[in-house]
């Protein structure tokens, strides 16, 4: 074991001294952004600043991006598994008998190897294009598409060609971060783009009412049926029960079914404070609220459906706790998370109950408010200003009298 343990302390020791020694010069130079993207993956740099005023923080966006990962590999690891699982119980030509599951392992290895290449295809393309931007700046290569690569393929329907997966990934870094000057400077959440993307422009395969499993290894047609949502947006009341939903062993977008396994990267997040509990609980509050009051009205069955299914179904507890809490594209302000959270919870059953052309509601919200987050926080500020300015005068005229 101590062999073991030199040989591979002897391995690491030689490729950090490999990079400190062939940083790229002369007419290599302009690979700069490149090897400093590999260099940081790989090792902490031992370089430090000289000069000008820094604060040390041992999390550095690398650590945290890695964090977020982390979180979501329960929904991704459940998704995996609930995809093999879920066609073992319909497609035709799963090797066991038509309606029986295969074991625990087949079902994960099975979406394993759907999965695989579509988180291979957001990766190249997208960054692909963000090395490209960082060479043409010649700025760094940061690390949050680390966290978009992941979170695309987890939100779109397996059945996305791979070709449509990388025009959305390309649409997305391009027109959704690049533009505005890359990672911190974007204003609308990258991964929800590229899957607004595909549902504008392949609306047949976005439409949120058919069953997203593919029904053979490789094939991209999705198998005959409806998910909990399309079931309500039919008029229909959902075939699978609440413990059924709270678990995930229903159809639907990979990553987003199970209640549980996105609760779990929901602690973590938390735990290690890169996530703000005020936008996660305030999103669910808005939800339940807007719930509460179409089970007042009770005009349809919708409408008369428990306001917690909405946490059960679709995307609402994905999008609450991995998409809504986004710190770039989210509010700032204490008071600016809990009202950019409300309307989201809010915002997404109001369009799930009231316009059934859009059974989801919660992509269509977070993008909205994304777009509202910078007001919300310049009226929070604004009004903090004018009530510090109030204490001011009314402290003068007590002290002058």
């Amino acid at each position: 074991m101590r062999e073991k343990s030199g040989v591979k302390s002897n391995m690491f020791k030689g490729l950090a001294k490999w990079f400190e020694t062939h940083e790229p010069k002369g007419k290599w130079a302009w690979l700069g952004s490149t090897y400093e993207a590999f260099h940081t993956f790989a090792f902490t740099p031992n370089r430090v600043t000289k000069r000008g005023c820094h604060v040390r923080d041992a999390v550095d966006l690398k650590r945290a991006m890695i964090t977020v990962v982390i979180a979501l590999a329960p929904a991704m690891l459940f998704g995996m598994w609930n995809l093999g699982y879920q066609t073992s119980l319909r497609a035709v030509d799963w090797p066991y008998e038509l309606g029986t599951t295969a074991s625990w392992w087949y079902c994960l290895w099975f979406g394993f190897l759907r999965m695989l290449p579509m988180l291979a295809v957001s990766y190249i393309v997208g960054l692909g294009i963000e090395f490209a931007f960082a060479q043409i700046r010649h700025h760094q290569v940061n690390e949050g598409f680390l966290v978009t690569g992941f979170l695309i393929p987890m939100i779109v329907p397996v059945t996305t060609p791979l070709w449509q997966l990388a025009l959305a990934t390309a649409f997305a870094v391009i027109i959704g971060k690049e533009v505005f000057g890359g990672t911190g400077m974007n204003f609308l959440n990258p991964a929800l783009v590229a899957r607004a993307f595909l549902f504008f422009a392949y609306p047949t395969r976005m439409s949120g009412d058919g069953i997203w499993i593919a029904a053979d290894l490789w094939g991209t047609d999705a198998i005959t049926g409806a998910t909990p949502l399309g079931e309500l947006a039919a008029g229909m009341q959902p075939t699978a029960s609440a413990l059924d939903m709270l678990i995930g062993t229903i159809p639907g977008s990979t990553c987003e079914t199970s209640v549980i396994a996105i609760l779990l990267g929901a602690i973590v997040l938390l735990l290690t404070g890169i996530a703000s509990w005020r936008i996660m609980l305030s999103v669910i509050v808005g939800g339940g609220l807007m719930g509460l009051l179409f089970n007042a009205i009770g005009a349809n069955e919708y409408m008369q459906m428990p306001f917690y299914y909405h946490y059960l179904m679709g995307g609402f507890m994905f999008g609450a706790v991995f998409m809504a809490t986004d710190p770039v594209t989210a509010a700032q302000t204490n008071i600016g998370k809990w009202i950019y959270g409300l309307l989201i919870g809010i915002f997404t059953v109001m369009l799930r109950v009231i316009n059934p052309a859009y059974p989801e509601g919660m992509m269509l919200s977070i993008l909205l408010m994304n777009c509202f987050a910078p007001l919300i926080d310049h009226c929070v500020v604004a009004r903090n200003i004018k009530m510090r300015q109030r204490r001011a005068i009314v402290q003068r005229k007590t002290t002058a009298q």
